[in-house]
């Protein structure tokens, strides 16, 4: 979704080009540890998700579990101390901005942000609060703590966050239609058309290899502290050969 840019944003007169398309230069918007957390939660999220009904899969979600408290605390430090347009200070809006931005969709004359949008913004704090409702939470059930409350408080965070991805991905495909950009391509690259003055210099590429690094690291030292994932690994580092079943056997909890 879309930050409020630091010059004040102005709705486009009915009939005008948006200005994503009045303004052909391309800047860059989203840093790189913006963007790696984006889609680092996307997939943790998507993955505990998937796996969470599975005994099999135990390890792998409570692992993307923590996974998602991490990447929530490092956004939270970024939104202190990361570039223009990752800062909460700059699109973090009260309810007045937001129900402006969302008449102003309503009126087809879409006020255009270089970063987040007020709406978005408030999308993306519900996230994170319900991502760390559900890693607090499930961090408790895997201890066995609080019993059958925490797990009911766990399942209907879980359900939380995936309806505020469904109204998350909604705006997302609304917003790229009406300032006719693509939002997704954004988050991709993190660069979208705009003024110069509006884009930030730097990408912080080294912060966002160190993250990918982090979490890989971390998935890697979980994996090898579990129940036959040493062993599974010195097998095969030594060359003897795993059949399916074996396998099975070193890495199912079953």
């Amino acid at each position: 979704m879309n930050t409020v840019s630091a010059s004040r944003a102005e709705p486009a007169r009915r009939g005008d080009p948006s200005p994503a398309t009045a303004h052909t230069a391309s800047i860059l918007v989203w840093d790189l540890p913006v963007r790696v957390f984006h889609w680092l939660l996307a997939a943790s999220f998507g993955g505990a998700w998937i796996t969470a009904e599975s005994e099999r899969w135990r390890l792998m979600h409570v692992t993307l579990g923590y996974t998602l408290a991490g990447l929530v605390v490092f956004r939270l430090l970024w939104g202190v101390l990361g570039t223009r347009h990752a800062r909460f200070a700059n699109f973090v809006r009260g309810p007045g901005s937001v129900w402006r931005y969302l008449r102003s969709l309503v009126r087809a004359e879409p006020e255009h942000h270089a970063g987040h949008n007020p709406a978005g913004s408030w999308a993306i704090v519900a996230l994170m609060t319900a991502a760390l409702a559900v890693a607090v939470s499930g961090w408790a059930v895997y201890g066995d703590i609080g019993g059958d409350i925490l797990e009911e408080v766990h399942e209907f965070a879980a359900n939380l966050m995936i309806g505020i991805v469904v109204v998350h991905l909604a705006g997302v495909v609304t917003s790229s239609w009406l300032h006719r950009e693509n939002l997704v391509r954004a988050m991709v690259t993190g660069r979208k058309n705009g003024r110069p003055e509006d884009g930030i210099t730097a990408a912080w590429r080294s912060v966002g290899a160190l993250m990918i690094v982090a979490v890989l690291g971390f998935w890697v030292a979980q994996w090898q502290s579990a129940p036959g994932g040493a062993a599974l690994a010195a097998q095969r580092a030594a060359g003897v050969p795993m059949t399916a079943h074996r396998a099975s056997d070193l890495t199912d909890d079953d």
